[in-house]
């Protein structure tokens, strides 16, 4: 399966690579080197070795932030005062170094020496794609995740994006702790709740039309990779199930701001009864359908597997399309999750189009010709030994 046509490779332009990597002190590294490749990298190792550890790093200096933990002390070796992780990136204009220091009380990020104040201005700078396991919540888990998916896909792409979903989100706080108020029915307070929704209603919107567009077009990308994985059996399909009929139209701003409008007026007794915002873009969900059918209801545990990893090649063709260079992919112990012919797929994929990192046990089940062109390392207790 050849899925390098769904877009053209300009070696010079579209590359992205991790050149170095240090970490000092972090999780149950001591202090670690490494040097990389473009291509594949594997790291083998049993289990509670560091692998995870490994991976994780790298996702905190893409997105500033841990996907195991909200917890700063969790990444700082036992017994330390801060962690550190550093790398170079390079991409064909430049490299640039990326730099993230944490304490127990507070995490810096910096580019190229200079600290960054707006994370929403820093992500983007070294775009990643995560699969782990826990990722087939995508298909089996709740609406939150699904949310997750789309913030962190949109997000790498439109630094507007998460500053109106930053802002969103403190405005849905301050309405939530209005609502909880034991006089909220007041007119003081009624007039206080107006003039928080009228904020929040032009905000919603630029939200949920960045959405669709995302949704839109991860469609296309996804169909035509599952149609692939499937050997043209199945057809993938994502529907944006908002909490107001917005799904799948092309209403004006106005249209929206004023339907959105008469549904929060609706809903308003249910609230103040509920004491919590029942609507908006922090309450939708995305629906994933093969052949008509709910996957996360009635697919199979091979087709909820194969919906998750096109979905995550998806995103890597959005990316690449939004910002003319593909990400870096983060493979954390997937391959045990995954079928012979669906891991060589997938390094069919991928194959001299992103740089890879990839986390195992064991390599059992992946073709020669992939192994034989990639770094080979193997972890044991926070040491990194390079095989080639």
């Amino acid at each position: 399966m050849d899925m390098c046509k769904y877009s053209p490779i300009d070696p010079h332009q579209s590359k992205l690579w991790i050149e170095q990597l240090s970490l000092t002190h972090y999780r149950n590294f001591n202090r670690v080197h490494l040097q990389f490749a473009d291509g594949l990298h594997f790291f083998i190792g049993a289990n509670a070795q560091g692998k995870t550890n490994l991976l994780e790093s790298l996702y905190v200096v893409a997105i500033g932030k841990s996907h195991r933990t909200r917890s700063y002390r969790e990444l700082i070796q036992f017994g330390q005062a801060k962690a550190k992780v550093e790398l170079s990136l390079r991409n064909a204009a430049q490299t640039e170094r990326l730099e993230v220091v944490i304490s127990t009380k507070e995490k810096k990020i910096f580019k190229n020496g200079v600290e960054q104040q707006k994370l929403s201005r820093y992500i983007g700078t070294m775009p990643v794609v995560l699969f782990a396991p826990e990722d087939l919540a995508l298909v089996k888990g709740g609406p939150a995740v699904r949310r997750k998916f789309l913030n962190t896909g949109i997000g790498q792409t439109n630094p507007r994006y998460l500053y109106d979903l930053s802002v969103y989100n403190q405005l849905i706080k301050q309405r939530n702790h209005l609502l909880k108020q034991h006089d909220v029915s007041k007119r003081s307070q009624m007039e206080l709740l107006a003039v928080l929704d009228e904020q929040i209603i032009p905000v919603a919107t630029r939200i949920w039309k960045m959405r669709l567009a995302f949704v839109e077009e991860m469609n296309r990308w996804a169909r035509e990779i599952h149609q692939q994985l499937s050997r043209q059996k199945e057809e993938l399909k994502l529907r944006y199930r908002s909490s107001i009929p917005i799904e799948e139209t092309n209403l004006e701003d106005a249209e929206i701001h004023e339907l959105f409008k008469q549904e929060m007026k609706r809903v308003r007794p249910k609230e103040i009864s509920r004491k919590v915002t029942l609507l908006g873009p922090h309450r939708d969900d995305i629906q994933l359908f093969i052949d008509a059918i709910d996957v996360h209801t009635f697919g199979s545990q091979g087709q909820q597997r194969s919906a998750v990893l096109s979905l995550k090649l998806a995103e890597i063709e959005y990316i690449y399309q939004k910002k003319g260079i593909y990400p870096i992919l983060l493979l954390d112990d997937v391959l045990s999750e995954l079928d012979d012919w669906r891991k060589n797929d997938l390094f069919a994929a991928i194959h001299h189009k992103v740089q890879t990192f990839i986390t195992t046990t064991t390599l059992d089940g992946v073709q020669p010709e992939f192994v034989e062109q990639a770094m080979v390392y193997h972890i044991k207790q926070g040491t990194i030994i390079e095989q080639r």
